[in-house]
């Protein structure tokens, strides 16, 4: 009865763990070495994803942790990431309280605002307090994917929603 119980509990937290793994990884979803433009931010999917369908999965002290992990192994300014994946978590839930039934089309379309402002965001702090240098092709390949893979990813993440949420009252 212990294992299954903390068997299940490892389910539930299996949004939280995997963005902490692409968090401590370097993965971060770049595909550069077999596709030359190919990039995408699976973080912000994940955590737009679960912010707006299951808040108490991933929590924004989770969010704000996972960006300074992020930012510490990438060699980023210190809060970056943390700030771009708050942004992001804000927008789902300003979307979460002001919608009653969402779909795939209303949750794409309001993703790709959160990734705009998110990634203005990301593109102002850092022409303004660091020495990074920026492709901004680069952010806009990687903006464009992100966009693009969000269907694949949502329709992924709400099958799993759905076993996890199997004899509860969501």
């Amino acid at each position: 009865m212990l294992i299954l119980k903390t068997t299940k509990k490892l389910v539930n937290l299996g949004p939280l763990i995997l963005l902490y793994y692409l968090s401590i990884s370097e993965i971060d979803s770049h595909f550069e070495n077999y596709f030359e433009i190919l990039s995408f931010n699976l973080q912000l999917i994940i955590i737009y994803f679960w912010s707006l369908k299951r808040p108490e999965v991933l929590g924004n002290g989770h969010v704000f942790f996972a960006g300074i992990i992020n930012d510490v192994v990438m060699g980023l300014p210190l809060g970056l990431s943390s700030l771009t994946y708050l942004i992001t978590s804000l927008v789902s839930t300003y979307v979460k309280n002001m919608t009653v039934n969402t779909s795939i089309t209303t949750d794409w379309f309001t993703f790709f605002i959160a990734l705009l402002f998110s990634n203005l965001t990301f593109l102002m702090l850092v022409i303004n307090f660091s020495n990074l240098s920026i492709q901004y092709i680069d952010v806009s390949y990687n903006t464009f994917f992100t966009v693009i893979f969000f269907p694949f990813f949502w329709y992924f993440f709400n099958f799993y929603n759905s076993l996890i949420s199997v004899g509860k009252n969501v």
